[in-house]
């Protein structure tokens, strides 16, 4: 990456320009273009049918289930975030985004970014106590109290990246600063300015260890307790069944820390730029495309709502 000249200012007329993929030769911008507009169609056609099924099917309306309405609603709202516009670049070249619109989009991929972090946190909550305290469960798990976990997840992630969005707006940038990325990712735009970058670096890592690990921890202790109520079951169906209920949960929880780890050592080892570029992408793409997979083939309620909707518009 070439250094980047002072010549610019913080007025907010710097122009950004997507590099991409640096090294993707132009013959195979269409098969990429292709390749990402099929996982978007994927990402949508997916979440958007789980969403359908658990608001008409009212056997799912459990809290469990509600949660996943919100999970499929952060996953379309995340990868719209990044993917049109790397649609764009790849199909048009259109690769120029204005300061508003670049820090619009930092600011939309990091607070559902966290958004997906705390709802999966308070998914393993809801297991928790249904594997737990299951007599305590209609109590604790009310309409009440779901709407203010998931409100909780919601406003927490909106308000967390605001400081790195505020700061990072307020260095320096040449009048057209080249961001080598396919989207304004935070620490590409840190690096695309000419001001000192160890400041926004630095906060940028401080809530990546917030919004990752903390979650992380929280979902691990909630399935330490799981596991040691599980294995005081005497019965094997019970176990079986109890361990079933986590299945679908656990591995969206490994999707999307996999993801994270790929990005995290994608911009931390000694790589390419074409890789730590490609890391991210991987990101926000993988887990969005993955969970309704998950949910769908693994969880019998679901899949059996899913084939009803499209039975029935099949006879229409």
């Amino acid at each position: 990456m070439e250094a980047t000249t002072c010549n610019g200012s913080i007025d907010g007329s710097t122009v950004f320009y997507l590099v991409g993929i640096p090294s993707l030769p132009e013959p195979f911008y269409l098969p990429v273009f292709f390749l990402f507009l099929l996982f978007y169609l994927l990402i949508l056609t997916g979440n958007a049918l789980i969403l359908v099924a658990v608001v008409a099917e009212r056997s799912l309306h459990k809290p469990m289930y509600f949660f996943l309405i919100n999970l499929s609603a952060l996953d379309i709202l995340f990868t719209t975030t990044t993917v049109p516009k790397m649609l764009s670049l790849l199909l048009l070249g259109d690769r120029f985004l204005s300061f508003p619109a670049c820090f619009l989009q930092m600011y939309l991929f990091q607070s559902f970014t966290c958004s997906e972090a705390f709802i999966l946190v308070v998914m393993a909550y809801d297991r928790y106590v249904a594997i737990c305290r299951p007599l305590h469960y209609p109590v604790h798990m009310t309409p009440q109290t779901n709407t203010a976990l998931a409100a909780s997840a919601w406003i927490t992630a909106l308000l967390l990246p605001v400081p790195a969005v505020v700061k990072t707006s307020q260095m320096v940038y040449n009048d057209i600063a080249y961001i080598y990325h396919c989207f304004c990712d935070h620490l590409a735009l840190v690096q695309s300015s000419c001001s000192d970058t160890t400041p926004q670096t630095l906060m940028g890592f401080c809530i990546a260890m917030v919004v990752s690990f903390l979650p992380l921890l929280l979902v691990l202790l909630s399935y330490v307790r799981i596991l040691m109520s599980v294995l005081r079951i005497n019965s094997k169906e019970g176990r079986s069944k109890a361990f079933s209920t986590c299945s679908s949960h656990l591995l969206v929880v490994g999707t999307y820390y996999s993801s994270i780890a790929i990005a995290y050592v994608a911009y931390r080892a000694d790589l390419p730029l074409d890789f730590h570029i490609m890391g991210n992408v991987v990101y926000s793409i993988l887990t969005p495309i993955l969970n309704p997979l998950i949910y769908t083939l693994r969880n019998k309620d679901v899949k059996v709502a899913i084939t009803k909707i499209v039975y029935l518009k099949g006879m229409m």
